[in-house]
């Protein structure tokens, strides 16, 4: 097992978006694993990073895949021997729909990747983590609100398995973190409120400068 001293951020969901803000305001600082399906993304990605003097691994992956989590956290085990940081921005938004209207292969895939992939990379990624390590996932206030029954019940059924976690590791880490966003101007908010005025919306960059101020960057 290779050991190394240079810090590693593993981001899934990196391609865009709030994760993607969150990979290159690490870099150059945290060497960033971006984890994402969308390769075009990815290689966008990696050349922001790139100019910022920093370096990325690529992973175009299906975080719903659990052969290709396992290769990847083995990979990463093998290659440095850690993670410091595990940011979770991978979600999947299901159109909106009534409740009694819910398509089930939209929530399938809902469950699926916000709850069933979340459940596996905890049980992948914990151990890369050990005691001194940061996972961080982010909260959507969307349960309960009308048309949002995919999306809110998968998305706050994730959140229960880290604030589970959280609670779990309080004396003996790693540090669970679940963050609070503010309304950001993403491509997933405007599949949600189309024709929305995206004006007072904060900027993904600004939003992941200021969440990242609120952990313990080392």
């Amino acid at each position: 097992m290779a050991q190394t001293d240079q810090k590693l951020a593993l981001v899934t969901g990196a391609s865009r978006g709030l994760g993607a803000a969150l990979a290159e305001a690490l870099a150059p600082q945290y060497h960033i694993v971006a984890v994402a399906r969308t390769v075009g993304g990815l290689e966008e990605l990696d050349d922001r990073i790139k100019a910022k003097g920093g370096a990325a691994t690529l992973a175009p992956m299906d975080i719903t895949d659990k052969n290709a989590m396992a290769t990847l956290c083995r990979g990463i085990h093998d290659r440095w021997g850690k993670v410091d940081m595990w940011l979770h921005s991978a979600i999947h938004a299901a159109p909106l729909t009534p409740t009694s209207m819910l398509e089930g292969k939209d929530f399938d895939k809902s469950v699926a990747v916000n709850l069933t992939a979340t459940a596996t990379l905890i049980t992948y990624v914990a151990p890369l983590l050990g005691d001194q390590g940061q996972a961080v996932f982010f909260h959507d206030d969307r349960a309960g609100q009308k048309f949002f029954g995919s999306y809110g019940a998968t998305k706050e059924a994730q959140l229960a398995l880290a604030r589970s976690w959280q609670a779990e590791t309080v004396k003996t880490g790693p540090k669970v973190h679940i963050l609070q966003t503010p309304p950001l101007a993403t491509a997933l908010r405007a599949r949600f409120f189309p024709g929305e005025d995206r004006a007072p919306l904060s900027a993904p960059h600004s939003a992941a400068a200021t969440l990242l101020s609120e952990l313990d960057l080392g």
